[in-house]
């Protein structure tokens, strides 16, 4: 699930990056037209939404590792 959350992340910051370059990630190369009040956050979604699988991964580790200790 990390490795999810990275690539989540990774594409996030393509986005971002691309939307200051007028390269736009969703319909040039997923070929998706997203509505305009989405496409203007959909790189804070990416990030974020990797970011929350991240921690979840995380906090899975972290009970396993817990369990593992009793």
């Amino acid at each position: 699930m990390k490795f999810i959350g990275m690539l989540l992340i990774a594409i996030g910051v393509v986005d971002f990056v691309g939307s200051y370059m007028d390269f736009d990630l969703w319909s040039g190369f997923f070929g998706v037209q997203l509505p305009d009040l989405l496409w203007q956050f959909s790189a804070y979604i990416e990030m974020g939404l990797g970011y929350f699988i991240m921690s979840l991964s995380d906090r899975e580790e972290m009970d396993l590792s817990d369990k593992e200790e009793e």
